[in-house]
């Protein structure tokens, strides 16, 4: 990996980890996670069987080469971010989100809907902003019933969340739908294995993935970091640009 891809990387996981971090500490135990993320688990496990082994990408710096096309196509949801967000906020509170599924034909228990808000919902907020509208998204798209009609009805978008499906299943190098420290070093080295990544380095990029220090980073862990990556501005970021 190239150094200048490592240096982003790096500096961009760092931020995000600051981040949530805080946030998961003032919100208390991440057991209420468990459930989502273990169907998470299940469906990337799933993807990687399906998957034979193929991929696009080949190394870490062939994913951050596609960063910039990203970026383009994780920025136009902000219309429809725009479109549930009826009282023009900037967060999309229980109810919009419950208006949201029925318009997307997505049939989820009361249960569910709890569960994504708030696995979505980081800074406890009791409403889901932009960026965290990207990751409900992604999962919802994710979890839904292939037996069905239910869809998010966008063809680009859904184009969008495989590749970022895709990146998730070459991280994980065993398979078990979520990525432990040994996959994440592979994966930063399998570019330029004569160059390796100093090991303090591919272990502290780690812990910063790994929010809640329990040894692996789920894919909904994995989201936000991407979109913090690929460099999705924050409603915060954007006000403050405004102003």
């Amino acid at each position: 990996m190239k150094a200048s891809g490592t240096s982003h990387l790096c500096c961009s996981v760092k931020t995000l980890s600051d981040k949530v971090g805080g946030m998961l500490c003032c919100r208390g135990s991440v057991n209420k996670y468990s459930r989502l993320d273990a169907k998470l688990e299940k469906r990337m496990a799933e993807f990687k069987r399906g998957s034979s082994g193929q991929s696009n990408f080949r190394s870490i710096d062939s994913i951050i080469l596609r960063f910039p096309q990203f970026r383009e196509e994780l920025k136009n949801i902000r219309n429809v971010f725009d479109l549930y967000d009826e009282d023009s906020n900037g967060t999309i509170d229980r109810e919009e989100l419950k208006k949201c599924l029925q318009k997307l034909q997505l049939h989820l228990t009361a249960e569910e809907i709890e569960d994504l808000f708030h696995s979505c919902d980081m800074d406890g907020s009791e409403g889901i902003q932009f960026n965290e509208f990207i990751v409900l998204l992604c999962l919802i798209y994710l979890l839904k019933d292939p037996n069905t009609t239910s869809k998010i009805d966008c063809p680009q978008l859904e184009a969008t969340f495989d590749t970022v499906i895709e990146v998730f299943v070459f991280l994980d190098k065993n398979g078990d739908g979520k990525l432990n420290k040994t996959e994440v070093v592979k994966a930063l080295n399998e570019a330029s294995p004569r160059e390796k990544s100093p090991a303090h380095v591919s272990r502290n990029r780690f812990k910063e993935m790994d929010w809640d220090k329990n040894g692996k980073v789920t894919f909904r862990q994995f989201l936000f970091a991407f979109i913090d990556w690929v460099g999705i501005e924050t409603d915060e970021e954007i006000s403050q640009e405004q102003s």
